[in-house]
């Protein structure tokens, strides 16, 4: 009996939990999970990398019920960005207990979010602000809400979404289990728990998993003028293999992307001024290892899950302590370790102090010598020449038990999901417990087949009608599915 399943967790998501490569829960999911499937309200202090976000998303994908159409569970997120990274993680955890999980969140289509959220849906992930809003027009039913999760939330009061918060509880149902995550716990949060916890269990997650115990952390004292110069001389010192590098604005980005195009790197841009699709390309990209310098604004400092990244630079120091933690935490993931570094220039000693007093075991560096620089060059050169090894995204390792297939018809041809369900159903040896997650988009529908049992299907829907017509019927790659979604969120 494998860890997990002493935790009392269904048996789809343990198949799921295996295929993702979870083989032993991490200590935050081990004290969670159990207070979780036990209804108590929960306060956890928690650092980012601990696997915090399927210590929520297992218990909820264990708890809530197929058979309801309406949300059973609500994820609050700060950004999109960590919306979009929570939805995938409870979906892959959700895969063969067939969940709906619906991101919700601003700057994208509320016409297309309205209309998936008409259709079946288990859990929604959602920013406060746009969930407000769906919530005053009334398309989103928030009667049967059982689970709140508010994860980030020391984020998301520094960002000013405390009476967006407590809008959204005043929203739900009066009786409901709440559990809050936070990194750091100031007195606003105490406030926020004070007033909408009912007895919370308090979990803290022990200082062995604490991000300074597992990241070098340096420091270089630096002339704001000299930064460029110095980040392209440690660049080819160190040569990671993957790194982030984080700036203030989006100026200083353009800045340093041009300045690693020069030195022969092959950087990508992510900041809050770019299109949402073409923000998620970039990470989806850097996450499956397309390039090996992302430059970045504090936008994805939180929620970015990528399991290697050998080296953090903060080229500009940011103003928040806690806005450092989560930067330097995007290395060092699930007790990997990691290098992280910080540049201080003659008008950051404010900052830098506040910095300090928290990592007190950062050590100062001298920049490299231009000698060593020199004599690094070829080395660095020569892997900036190479294809990095290019990583599966984790929806991948279900390949071989779930195939996603694509019906050219959809809501304005009137598909309907029992059209799907009724045609794959008349096929010998299929049954409704082998169809997974049915996403109908206006001129598409999506569908997953289960156990192994693809092939057949894909097979036979090459000449059975589906709703009295002939559809063609294809396997969908990642590609085409992915272009399809991001179309519905332009």
């Amino acid at each position: 009996m494998s860890s997990f399943e002493k935790l009392g967790i269904n048996q789809s998501i343990i198949k799921a939990l295996n295929l993702m490569g979870y083989e032993q829960p991490t200590k935050v999911q081990s004290e969670v999970i159990p207070v979780f499937k036990e209804g108590q309200d929960i306060l956890v202090k928690s650092q980012t990398g601990s696997g915090k976000t399927a210590a929520f998303g297992i218990p909820l994908v264990d708890m809530v019920e197929w058979e309801e159409r309406a949300p059973q569970g609500l994820v609050l997120a700060p950004t999109r960005e960590l919306a979009l990274q929570i939805q995938a993680e409870i979906f892959n955890l959700g895969r063969f207990k067939r969940m709906k999980v619906e991101a919700v969140f601003g700057r994208s289509s509320f016409e297309q979010q309205e209309k998936m959220l008409k259709q079946r849906t288990h859990i929604v992930v959602a920013t406060p602000g746009r969930l407000l809003d769906h919530v005053k027009r009334g398309t989103i039913d928030l009667s049967k809400i059982k689970y709140l999760v508010i994860d980030e939330a020391d984020e998301m009061l520094d960002m000013g979404f405390v009476e967006q918060i407590e809008a959204v509880i005043k929203a739900l149902p009066n009786k409901h289990q709440t559990a809050l995550f936070s990194a750091t716990m100031p007195d606003r949060i105490k406030e926020l728990v004070d007033r909408y916890l009912t007895v919370p269990k308090m979990i803290e997650v022990s200082s062995a998993n604490q991000v300074q115990k597992r990241i070098e952390q340096v420091y270089y004292n630096v002339l704001e003028d000299d930064k460029l110069q110095l980040l392209l001389d440690v660049i080819v010192v160190e040569n990671p293999d993957t790194s982030i590098i984080f700036c203030n604005t989006r100026d200083a980005v353009e800045e340093v992307v041009d300045a690693l195009e020069q030195l022969g790197a092959k950087p990508e841009m992510l900041h809050g001024g770019m299109e949402q699709r073409d923000r998620t390309k970039t990470i989806n990209e850097f996450k499956q290892g397309y390039f090996r310098y992302l430059v970045a604004t504090d936008v994805a400092a939180r929620g970015l899950d990528v399991t290697d990244v050998t080296l953090v630079v903060n080229f500009d120091l940011p103003d928040k302590v806690e806005n450092y933690t989560h930067r330097i935490g995007r290395t060092a993931r699930f007790e990997n370790s990691g290098r992280a570094l910080v540049f201080v220039n003659q008008f950051d000693e404010r900052r830098f102090s506040a910095i300090r007093e928290s990592y007190s075991d950062i050590q100062q560096f001298m920049a490299p010598k231009e000698e060593l620089v020199i004599s690094q060059m070829s080395s660095f050169s020569a892997k900036q020449n190479r294809q990095p090894e290019l990583k599966a995204l984790k929806e991948l390792v279900f390949k071989d038990e779930i195939m996603k297939l694509h019906i050219n018809a959809g809501k304005k041809t009137k598909m309907r999901a029992g059209d799907v369900v009724g045609a794959i159903c008349n096929i010998d040896g299929l049954s409704g417990d082998d169809i997974g997650v049915i996403s109908l988009l206006d001129v598409s529908t999506f569908v997953e087949i289960l156990n192994g049992k693809g092939d057949k299907v894909l097979k036979e829907l090459q000449s059975m009608p589906i709703k009295g017509r002939m559809r063609r019927v294809n396997k969908a790659n990642e590609s085409q599915y992915e272009k399809e979604m991001t179309n519905r969120n332009k």
